[in-house]
């Protein structure tokens, strides 16, 4: 990995566009730091310890590099676009125009894009509004009474609220242009830079806090054994072979060839892990607006913190249930089908049209069942090590956001090696 990199920096071209990235991920973080104009930095700072219990509030910080906790410029991060990535592929099933638009090339690509922005930009205003509110109710910080935001008026708040919204904005475009002028996946790269920000302040509160230097190193080395799980199995896929027929098309020949169909084992990513958090946070965001304890408030207290066996379960379920959903919705067997009979396609010993969907819907099943497994464990990771060690506290990181960085770190690599590979042949054939 370190020598693709050096090998990189040596490349004029590749030079520019790795230096360009790490400009906008330092720009990034610079707005990471830069409080939104009406809050009182030194009572936020007062407060930032008491909002480790916040379920979604937390979910939403790991992945904004800790601006949501400081409420900053950029204290949504890269969630509102994620979110809104997600709902329009999920259209896509319901809404037939989408699917149209998929279908019709970059022209109908470039459209889908479009409207992610502006949900994009729907979904700031709405995440921005109900965090200024609360922030302004002193709810966002549990019971901290030192009021965060000093002057709660209208003016100040809206304020507050298109500055956060103008700040996710400026985040999407960010990413955008690391993904046209630099190295990688620019939104994935973003989420990557906030997760390393915190990882090692992260680290030290585990040894600092009621870890102890004991059990700091044990987290080190269930961290160190999931990150190699996690290169192993990301690595990892199923090859269908593909045959292609011979045909004569004037006096040449076309076909003939074999290829495969790569299945990832891990075909839906971390969306299940990110899904049923967030469905599991809602109940205790929404218990947080009660102006006294209820019965519901008291169940959800008691049965919905992360070592409760009710929210054990229901987490596993819910991991296992969107592993499923968003591969069906991700990889659709008739259309590959369809696909390889066009162009003369067959999978050795299957017969084109039906037989092909049902092979790829058995396979596509059993290896979604292995993912999903797979998931679920490093899912529980944290979960699991907080009540085997009796740490007082949640562990701040977990499986999702080893397998972020480990994925973002493996994919940006292989675009580096790809690149240096093109110039290598380049320069081998001038």
């Amino acid at each position: 990995m370190l020598s693709a990199f050096v090998q990189a920096f040596k490349t004029p071209d590749l030079r520019k566009k790795l230096l360009f990235t790490l400009g906008i991920m330092g720009l990034f973080r610079l707005g990471s730091v830069v409080p939104t104009p009406g809050v009182s930095l030194k009572n936020v700072n007062t407060c930032l310890g008491e909002a480790q219990d916040a379920g979604l509030v937390n979910l939403i910080n790991i992945f904004s590099g800790g601006a949501l906790l400081q409420l900053s410029v950029f204290a949504l991060g890269i969630m509102p676009y994620i979110t809104a990535s997600i709902i329009i592929q999920l259209l896509r099933v319901v809404i037939p125009r989408f699917e149209e638009l998929h279908k019709e090339g970059q022209a109908g690509t470039a459209k889908l894009t479009e409207y992610t922005r502006y949900l994009t930009i729907a979904l700031g205003l709405l995440q921005s509004s109900t965090i200024v509110a609360t922030a302004a109710d002193n709810r966002l910080f549990g019971d901290c009474a030192v009021p965060v935001i000093p002057n709660a008026s209208p003016l100040n708040l809206a304020l507050m609220i298109i500055t956060m919204t103008a700040g996710t904005g400026l985040i999407m475009w960010l990413g955008e242009l690391i993904t046209e002028r630099g190295i990688g996946n620019g939104m994935s790269l973003l989420i990557f830079t906030s997760i390393i920000a915190q990882f090692p302040s992260n680290m030290i509160s585990i040894a600092a806090g009621s870890g102890g230097v004991s059990k700091f190193l044990v987290v080190v080395a269930v961290v160190l054994v999931a990150t190699l799980a996690v290169v192993y199995v990301e690595q990892a896929t199923r090859r269908i072979p593909v045959q292609y027929a011979k045909r004569m098309i004037g006096r040449r020949q076309f076909g003939g060839s074999t290829t495969y169909i790569p299945i990832k084992i891990n075909t839906a990513g971390v969306i299940p892990v990110i899904f049923a958090s967030s469905i599991l946070a809602l109940p205790q965001l929404i218990a947080q607006f009660a102006d006294r304890p209820h019965g519901w408030t008291n169940w959800i207290a008691n049965n919905l913190q992360q070592t409760d066996t009710v929210y054990l379960v229901a987490y596993a379920v819910l991991i296992l249930f969107f592993a499923f959903f968003y591969t069906a919705i991700t990889f659709d067997p008739e259309e590959i089908a369809d696909n390889m009979k066009k162009y003369g396609g067959f999978i050795p010993g299957i017969r084109a049209g039906e037989p092909t969907v049902k092979y790829l819907s058995y396979v596509i099943n059993r290896v979604t069942a292995a993912g999903s497994v797979y998931l679920l464990v490093l899912a529980m990771i944290p979960t699991l090590a907080v009540i085997w060690l009796g740490l007082s506290q949640a562990l701040p990181f977990g499986g999702t956001t080893i397998l972020i960085m480990v994925g973002v770190g493996l994919q940006t690599v292989k675009e580096i090696n790809s690149q240096l590979q093109q110039r290598h042949y380049e320069g081998f054939l001038s």
